[in-house]
């Protein structure tokens, strides 16, 4: 018998080619599900809450797995974490109903992005999780472009070019910019869905506004455009930071095991 967990899991991913399993390369993914299929004595398959790139980091990305029904929350706990290697720990490990699936069955994903604008950001240590831009940013006008993008809209001019998808259609429930001291900013924004690069593309479009490269009327006329020709270049993958997911009350069973 095996039985549905879902794992909380944190990361930094300055040294991992992002979330997801590729030919060359070391993924969380990979990682994860080798630590995972020692434990179960088995191969085990990981699905993640969101995909990652290259250099992104996690506070807190749920990952479902299912594995042998001995494993109890709070062994996994500690048998994880006392294998997983010092970039990923796991915090917490709930029980899920069966079927509950990390992304599927996610309603909504947080993320923020972390700035540095003073010359101290350019350090080896801060630079992993912050974009250096090293200068003042008008903390107001990027906050008008933020408010263009709350509700529904077709995000393509803010998606990486690729496959194409059925929709491009997101739902920003929040979109906020924040001074977090005197050499920090912040943006955090929650949605129902992302596109690939998309959270990247707003930060590096509002930051062109923030240093007066364009102005904040700008982010209406992108919602408009079905192509990204016009959009600024993304943002450095190392200042973005998965959250959070939410999940329906029902997905959870009463056991958990958390530090």
């Amino acid at each position: 018998m095996e039985r549905a967990l879902l794992l909380f899991l944190e990361f930094d991913g300055t040294d991992f080619c992002g979330w997801q399993r590729q030919t060359h390369g070391r993924s969380v993914q990979l990682v994860v599900e080798a630590a995972l299929s020692e434990l179960a004595g088995s191969p085990r398959k990981a699905v993640a809450a969101g995909r990652t790139d290259a250099g992104v980091h996690a506070i807190a990305m749920p990952v479902s797995v299912a594995m042998p029904e001995r494993w109890t929350c709070r062994e996994m706990l500690r048998a994880m974490n006392a294998i997983l290697p010092k970039e990923l720990a796991v915090h917490e490990v709930r029980a899920v109903a069966p079927g509950t699936d990390a992304r599927r069955s996610a309603t909504e994903r947080r993320y923020r992005y972390d700035i540095g604008t003073d010359t101290g950001s350019r350090s080896p240590f801060r630079s992993r999780t912050e974009w250096s831009v090293s200068q003042p940013l008008a903390v107001d006008e990027m906050q008008q472009a933020a408010d263009l993008v709350a509700g529904g809209h077709d995000f393509r001019a803010f998606a990486a070019v690729g496959e194409p998808k059925p929709h491009y259609d997101c739902d920003i429930r929040e979109a906020h910019w924040e001074r977090i001291d005197s050499s920090r900013m912040r943006f955090t924004v929650t949605a129902d869905r992302f596109l690939h690069h998309m959270v990247r593309m707003l930060v590096g479009t509002m930051v062109d506004i923030g240093l007066g490269r364009r102005p904040a009327a700008d982010m209406a006329a992108l919602l408009q455009r079905r192509d990204n020709r016009d959009t600024s270049p993304p943002a450095p993958a190392a200042g973005l930071s998965f959250l959070s997911a939410r999940y329906p009350d029902t997905c959870f069973l009463a056991e958990r095991a958390a530090w």
